[in-house]
């Protein structure tokens, strides 16, 4: 039988006198509550006992394809090549500096080669994440932050190079972030409130200086965040909520000074600031949205003081229909990543030179700015991917356009792109809104009905841009199709595209990926039996939701780290996160939000039908999506639905928001996911 659900504690009232039964889920140190997990967990493994060599066999199958010694490409920077090594047996890759060759090859002296950290020793078996890697810019020194139970919250640390000396900074409820100064002695690293957001900025020096505050966001919608500007001359500091930025700079070679605000916050209006150069004139460059949702480009003169926003001049107009995603910038050229018709483009504008845009083999694709080298570069780095094609690392001649494959993720084995079939789809949902859908399958099943893996997010304007999985390759060889869609909420349209699936147009995000279910069922592509669907985080809420709204359009459900117990969560301002989400759902305490939200919350909306066969993963440490989440609404869905399908929670105990952090720990982790697909659609 699963675990029992009986409460431990009185439940909670509610403001509308309802209560919540499994609240009492929600004592982290209960040793109920410990013990109901854990039996939770072998309630899991005993009804996937029959999948062991299954799973099994995905682990070595998706681990055979992995290339588990490699190096990365090298990074030139000042008088080093920076990198990392993976090696076969080791969870964590190592980094790695040696000198940078006379003739700027960047080939790699392994002789003279200089180990900078080793992950795998620091970990020592248990979890493990790295923050800031930031070394000091006379190459001194390494700035770094571990998180070890993955509740991220970071401990600081400084290596001097020369020695190997290691000194840990007495700093408590960091986040993990460390930016240098240019006199490579001064960092300044930020400290999260009792609500886990980034709220202060400190300043610290290497001389034994006691640490200084120096910003204070008191707002707590407002994430506060500190970076260098790509010439390396300023560093900035950006405050933001979810509909509203405030950007403050201080000269890098001053730090002791003052940071001076360029805009003052106003409601609505976002930007962001770098600085670089404009016809060799040091500039500073600002995306802001004050002339339309899909933001400007701006630039202002650098005549040796923080430009006010009355001195910004238009650079690169706003347009209705490209979305303007973010500005690279280089001694050489200004490279603006856009967003038009849903794919990611990137245009070029070299110095002096005319402008183009860079060309790609794929109808759908991923696309993004890799590496900008140092800022003196001629070239940069692009990493390009396709659902059928291993990710690229492509080198740029920012004059010339000309484009080379520096570095392809192998995939060892019988692999070939031409055996998959990459296409872009497009659903209409319930309002007539065309949404897309990427689809990959292979070539052989083009054509008929297949099982199909069909995953979405629709959150926060994120873009969810198609990308190569070597442990997808299982799935697709199997005889399972895989697509994404790209539902309102998500960015892969547009501001408007998120706009329209947030606040009080929530229901876009759900009805959209119904929408894409049913599209595929109707042009034949898959059947309602053979349909798993996956989401993790907001696109577990938006499992949760679909799965309350058309249950009968799935076979399998995976959820990991839900977002499913929202109405609660938003009503509890001590929460972690809980007051900065609300420009994203809205505020409970009004009336009407909390009816609206409560119209979709999948835990509130539960009810006594069947639902498809579900697996729900949870990390007791995560301080994004609380456990209890998963754990509660699991619970409800047991004592509520009239079916027998399997109904499994995995609660990571050791692990937060993005599980387990070891590379063989997540391939296992995958291939319980994918066995448990398979046994749901009567494959295993």
């Amino acid at each position: 039988m699963p675990p029992s659900t009986h409460a431990a504690a009185a439940p909670i009232a509610r403001q509308d006198s309802g209560q919540d039964p499994y609240a009492w889920l929600q004592e982290r140190d209960n040793s109920e509550v410990l013990d109901y997990l854990k039996a939770e967990n072998a309630w899991q493994e005993a009804q996937l006992e029959d999948q062991k060599a299954l799973r099994e066999t995905l682990f070595q199958e998706i681990k055979g394809r992995i290339l588990e010694t490699d190096l990365s490409l090298p990074s030139p920077w000042g008088p080093y090549l920076y990198y990392t090594r993976t090696t076969a047996g080791d969870e964590y890759a190592r980094h790695y500096r040696c000198p940078r060759p006379a003739d700027d090859s960047q080939q790699i002296d392994e002789s003279a080669e200089e180990l900078l950290l080793d992950p795998n020793v620091l970990a020592n078996g248990g979890f493990f994440s790295l923050g800031a890697f930031s070394i000091s810019p006379d190459h001194k020194r390494l700035a770094y932050s571990l998180d070890t139970n993955g509740e991220e919250i970071y401990t600081l640390y400084v290596k001097e190079l020369s020695s190997g000396k290691v000194s840990e900074l007495a700093f408590a409820d960091c986040d993990g972030s460390m930016t240098w100064a240019n006199d490579s002695l001064t960092l300044f690293f930020g400290e999260l409130d009792d609500t886990h957001r980034p709220h202060k900025l400190y300043r610290y020096r290497l001389d034994g200086t006691a640490a200084e505050e120096v910003f204070h966001e008191p707002d707590g919608r407002f994430f506060l965040h500190c970076y260098r500007s790509s010439s390396e001359r300023q560093l900035l500091l950006s405050l933001g909520s979810k509909t509203t930025s405030e950007v403050w700079a201080l000269d890098a070679e001053q730090p002791q000074q003052a940071f001076t605000c360029l805009a003052p916050r106003v409601e609505g209006h976002e930007y962001d600031v770098d600085h670089g150069k404009l016809d060799d004139q040091w500039t500073w460059f600002i995306r802001s949205n004050r002339d339309g949702i899909n933001f400007a480009l701006f630039q202002a003169a650098d005549t040796g003081s923080v430009p006010s926003e009355d001195q910004w001049h238009n650079l690169i107009a706003h347009d209705d229909a490209v979305m303007l995603d973010g500005v690279t910038l280089n001694a050489r050229a200004m490279t603006l990543s856009l967003r038009i018709g849903g794919l990611p483009v990137i245009d070029v504008h070299p110095q002096g030179l005319p402008t183009y845009r860079v060309e790609l083999p794929d109808a759908a694709y991923s696309l993004y700015v890799q590496n900008s080298l140092e800022f003196h570069s001629d070239k940069i780095r692009l990493r390009y991917e396709a659902l059928n094609r291993p990710a690229q690392v492509r080198q740029l001649e920012l004059a010339s356009g000309a484009q080379q494959v520096l570095k392809q993720t192998p995939v060892l084995g019988v692999f070939n792109a031409d055996d998959y079939v990459s296409q872009r789809l497009w659903a209409t949902s319930a309002d007539g809104t065309q949404v897309p859908i990427s689809l990959v399958v292979r070539r052989d099943q083009v054509g008929q009905p297949t099982p199909l893996y069909l995953y979405g997010y629709g959150a926060y304007g994120s873009s969810l841009d198609p990308w190569f999985s070597h442990a997808r390759l299982s799935l697709l060889d199997r005889g399972v199709a895989f697509a994404i869609a790209h539902v309102r909420g998500g960015g892969e349209l547009g501001e408007a595209w998120y706009r329209a699936g947030k606040q009080e147009h929530k229901q876009n995000t759900f009805s959209d990926f119904i929408a894409c279910a049913e599209h595929l069922i109707a042009e034949g592509l898959t059947t309602a039996k053979q349909l798993a669907i996956s989401g993790g985080s907001a696109g577990g809420l938006l499992i949760g939701a679909v799965l309350n709204q058309r249950p009968e359009l799935f076979q399998a459900a995976i959820a990991e780290v839900p977002f499913v117990d929202v109405l609660n969560t938003m009503l509890d301002p001590d929460l972690p996160l809980t007051v900065t989400e609300y420009d994203e759902w809205g505020n409970p305490q009004e009336p009407e939000v909390y009816e609206r939200i409560k119209a979709y919350a999948p835990y509130e909306n539960v009810s006594a039908q069947a639902y498809p066969a579900m697996l729900v993963i949870a990390g007791y440490n995560d301080s994004r999506v609380q456990y209890w989440e998963a754990a509660k609404w699991v619970a409800k869905l047991r004592a509520t639905k009239t079916d027998d399908n399997l109904l499994l929670l995995k609660t990571e105990l050791g692990a937060g928001h993005g599980g387990m952090s070891g590379r063989y720990q997540g391939l296992r982790d995958v291939a319980l996911e994918y066995a448990f697909v398979f046994k749901a659609l009567g494959r295993a």
